[in-house]
């Protein structure tokens, strides 16, 4: 059934330095505006975030600090791409989460009152989610066409699990037959704690929260070691605090 709308609708995605909707800035935006009648018009802008572009992003959409150093910033377009949006309901992927937040705060930082009101916000996503679930019995039933019978016991569980990597091996041989392989293809997450407290960014530890959040963790206990105390006091789990404790005495010896 095609989508009938009423007003034009603007599908949003956004390239970015990150996914942090504080610090990180927009260095590519695209927008389909379709209008009621199915007529689309697309905006698609380069962006200078004005702060450099990490490794890590680049490797993912593509854009370096080169690319978009002679583009404007988000502030010298702003207004262009208001009106661009005036009147429409606003979709994308995973928008509710991270493409309209992150573009609000743009909008803010250059001064513009982004006005949300008497909008909706149609994310793809949910929608995908909802229809395909992603769960353990979905996945049994997709790549080993069986229903999984004692779900959430925990043998049945785990033997469905192999279940489905043996099959997804032969289903994608482009992955290789070992461990190692299915890693090196997944992408093996540089995990400091499991409660992901801590994140590694280019090699460094970083903190994931709070007021020194994408703040080194060794410079914080540096200038603040009372931090320390007061995470060790406060409650987070065990490995978190395993982990804060063995960076803190690499500050120590550091300065012995």
């Amino acid at each position: 059934m095609p989508l009938q709308l009423s007003r034009p609708l603007a599908v949003i995605d956004l390239e970015t330095t990150g996914i942090n909707l504080t610090t990180d800035r927009i260095v590519e935006i695209a927008i389909v505006r379709v209008q009621p009648d199915g007529a689309q018009t697309v905006k698609r802008k380069l962006v200078n975030p004005l702060i450099p572009i990490p490794k890590a992003a680049s490797d993912v959409h593509g854009i370096t600090d080169d690319m978009v150093k002679d583009a404007p910033s988000f502030k010298q377009i702003a207004n262009e791409i208001r009106q661009f949006l005036d009147n429409c309901d606003l979709a994308g992927y995973n928008s509710n989460r991270f493409d309209l937040p992150l573009l609000v705060e743009e909008f803010l930082r250059a001064g513009l009152e982004f006005d949300l009101n008497n909008r909706h916000f149609l994310d793809v996503q949910k929608l995908y989610h909802m229809m395909e679930p992603r769960n353990l019995s979905a996945a049994y039933k997709f790549y080993c066409e069986k229903d999984l019978e004692n779900a959430h016991s925990a043998e049945a569980d785990a033997t469905a699990t192999f279940e489905i990597l043996q099959s997804q091996l032969e289903r994608y041989p482009q992955v290789g037959a070992t461990v190692e392989s299915v890693i090196k293809f997944t992408g093996e997450e540089q995990i400091v704690d499991f409660a992901r407290r801590f994140v590694v960014e280019n090699g460094i530890e970083i903190f994931n929260f709070g007021k020194h959040k994408g703040k080194p963790v060794t410079e914080v206990l540096k200038a603040e070691p009372q931090y320390y105390d007061w995470m060790m006091k406060g409650d987070f789990p065990m490995h978190t605090k395993q982990k804060l404790t063995e960076i803190f005495n690499r500050v120590l010896l550091k300065k012995a």
